[in-house]
């Protein structure tokens, strides 16, 4: 699936990725390929990321918005 990673200021990831896990609201919860479309808030905390070479990678919000549609996640993090 596709994963933007979007702030005020520039885009701080954009690419292919197996599995995004974020901080909700109410706690953690993880996408997958194909997830049903949604739109969540976000809280404080850290987006894990496993991209397409099996790399975990991490990025640290203030809490924001999440899109996922068609196979594309958006995020727009404070």
């Amino acid at each position: 699936m596709r994963l933007e990673i979007i702030t005020p200021d520039k885009t701080i990831y954009q690419g292919e990725v197996s599995l995004v896990q974020l901080p909700g609201l109410d706690g953690l919860f993880e996408l997958l390929n194909n997830h049903a479309p949604m739109i969540a808030a976000l809280g404080k905390g850290r987006i894990k990321i496993h991209d397409m070479e099996k790399n975990e990678l991490f990025f640290e919000i203030n809490g924001g918005v999440l899109e996922v549609l068609k196979n594309k996640v958006l995020v727009l993090a404070e």
